[in-house]
This record gives C-alpha cells, sequence and structure tokens, in this order.
C-alpha cells in the first residue's frame, strides 16, 4: 500500500458512531447559514424493502430532528408498487423517464442517479439503495458526518460488512473479483476503499454536478475515479456503516456488473491516457478483515512472471524430433 494511502486510512475512516445527530444539526447551521441535504434512494422493483427505508428517515431524520430537508426515491420504470410505497412512507417520487425527457430515455442505475441531480436542490446528497434490510438512519448520518465536520471533504463512501443471506459467507463478490484489483492496478490511490461499489455514499452538489455518471453497474467505479481525478485523494473519506443485508444478484447478472465494470475502468484507462506501453499497473492488491479496531488492510503482492513460448527454449527445441520424424528414444 502506498504511504500517503496509509496516511489516508488513519485520517479519512471514521466510523458511524463518531457522528451524532446532535453534533452534524449544529455543523449544519454553523456560521448562520445552513447547509441543505437531500437524501436519494434509485429504487426498481423495491416495494418490499422501500417503504420501510423511507419511513425510517422521515421518522429520524426529518420529523424527530430537521436534519434532512428533502427525502427522494427515483423510480426506475417500477411494475411492482415502489412508487406508491415510497409515497406512504413520506418520499417525494419522480420517475426516471419524466426527468429531463428531451435527452431520451437510457438504462441503468447511473443514469437514475444522474437524473437525480436535476430534481433536487440540497447543497449534499446522500445515496441509499432501495433494497436495504435491516435499515438504519445511521447509515445516513455516518455518511453526513465528514461532509458536514469538514469543507475539505467532498465525497464519502460508505464501508461495512457484507453477509450473503442464502448461505454462509460474504457478499461483494464482484468487488473482491473485479474491482478491487482493477483499482489496485491502475488507481492504487483508491487502495483504501474497503468498499469501493458501495451503493451508500454522499457528496457535494458542487462535486458531483462536475463528474460524468456511468449510465449501468459502473456508476460507482466511475465516480470514484472521476472524484480523485477532480478532487484529489485528500477531498475522499469512508465511513464504516457496520452491517449491511440486501439481497443478492444470481451469477449471470453478476457477469453484466463485472462486465460494466470492466468497460467503465477501461474508458477512464483510456481518458487518462494509462493504455500505453509505458504504464506500468501497480502490483499490490489491498484487501480487508474485521479486526478488533475496525477494517484492518492486508496488502499482497499479485505481479506476475511470464515464462516464454517453450519453443523458444533452446534445450526444449534440441529435445524435440525434428518435423516428420521421431525424437531421441
Amino acid at each position: 500500500m502506498l504511504p500517503e494511502v496509509e496516511v489516508w486510512l488513519r485520517e479519512r475512516t471514521s466510523a458511524a458512531a463518531d457522528w451524532p445527530v446532535g453534533d452534524l444539526l449544529a455543523a449544519k447551521r454553523r456560521g448562520g447559514a445552513t447547509t441543505t441535504i437531500s437524501v436519494v434512494l434509485p429504487a426498481r422493483n423495491e416495494a418490499e424493502t422501500v417503504g420501510e427505508i423511507v419511513s425510517a428517515i422521515r421518522r429520524d431524520l426529518q420529523d424527530a430532528v430537521p436534519l434532512v430537508d428533502e427525502l427522494i426515491v427515483v423510480d426506475s420504470r417500477s411494475t411492482d408498487g415502489t412508487a406508491e410505497r415510497a409515497v406512504r412512507a413520506g418520499a417525494k417520487v419522480f420517475t426516471q423517464d419524466e426527468i429531463l425527457p428531451a435527452l431520451g430515455p437510457m438504462d441503468g442505475k447511473g443514469d437514475v442517479l444522474w437524473k437525480s441531480l436535476a430534481v433536487t436542490t440540497g447543497d449534499l446528497l446522500v445515496f441509499v439503495d432501495a433494497d436495504l434490510r435491516e435499515f438504519s438512519t445511521s447509515f445516513v448520518t455516518g455518511l453526513l458526518g465528514p461532509l458536514l465536520a469538514d469543507p475539505a471533504v467532498a465525497y464519502v463512501k460508505g464501508c461495512y460488512d457484507r453477509p450473503l443471506r442464502e448461505a454462509q459467507g460474504a457478499g461483494g463478490r464482484v468487488t473482491e473479483l473485479v474491482a478491487r484489483p482493477m483499482l489496485n492496478l491502475h488507481w492504487p490511490l483508491l487502495a483504501g476503499f474497503v468498499q469501493p461499489l458501495a451503493g451508500e455514499y454522499a457528496g457535494r452538489r458542487a462535486a458531483l454536478e462536475r463528474v460524468p455518471f456511468t449510465t449501468g453497474y459502473g456508476v460507482e467505479l466511475g465516480l470514484l475515479i472521476d472524484l480523485l481525478d477532480q478532487e484529489g485523494l485528500g477531498a475522499l473519506a469512508q465511513v464504516d456503516i457496520g452491517r449491511r443485508v440486501h439481497s443478492h444478484q444470481p451469477t449471470d447478472a453478476l457477469g453484466v456488473m463485472a462486465g460494466q465494470i470492466m468497460h467503465t475502468a477501461w474508458s477512464r484507462l483510456d481518458r487518462q491516457c494509462k493504455i500505453v506501453p509505458l504504464h506500468v499497473p501497480a502490483a499490490e492488491l489491498t484487501q480487508f478483515r474485521r479486526g478488533e479496531a475496525g477494517h484492518v488492510p492486508a496488502v499482497r503482492d499479485v505481479s506476475v512472471g511470464e515464462r516464454p513460448p517453450m519453443l523458444t527454449i533452446p534445450e526444449y527445441a534440441a529435445s524435440r524430433p525434428p518435423a516428420g520424424g521421431r525424437g531421441p528414444r
């Protein structure tokens, strides 16, 4: 791990419990000017869970304390009553295709997130996936903490433990098999992010409106890379929000997700002129395990050697029979 990433991990990683609501309210009103906050839930066929999440945010962060100013659900062509559940729970709902219709329709979560910028007004935006189970509003307050406490922070990612609901083990297969190796290879400054593909994150509008959004599953990776390029590592942070439980994708869907993430990474490599012979990928992979003090990084060398074609090895060539002949006995 790069020395600057080790410093970043110490200085820019916190836990949701570090950010009590009272402190956030005081920070929101600091200096007599009020920072406005929007929470956005992108949703597609999440009628089973979206209402509970909206109700919790409205109860804890709007009715009990005036922390969240806007609670928005952007519905991505749901067919199961997602929008109705969200409205009943207290959210304002927009449909994906009614936002900026002149631009024409596009598919994918990233398009929903991008369009949410056009229907929200908050200075700070918090994004929360709508399929979460065992949701806690500390997800929202934790993500807001670094942004409200330090004006130098522009973007905050959530990190968490992610158990598989259907079997023993941990989720995050695409993270470990695709996204983390990709980041460690080409953007080692991002190696400290425990959950680079987390769907829970927050940012300043002034930063988010200046970067592109990949329309598909690569949106989280693209935002992380582009915001590093735009703002620098010191403007990024992560918050441990504990345990995140949600539905899991079948293997074929994970393949699509992985492909879109790789495509997103390739486009950034091309844009940053890294697809050239002089670019040498980083050879370290940073992974994480849960320790007594939180997530502990473990760095592994993933460099590989390469053997030349066997026929170029003199000893091997000498042992082979001539064309059409028999070899040595």
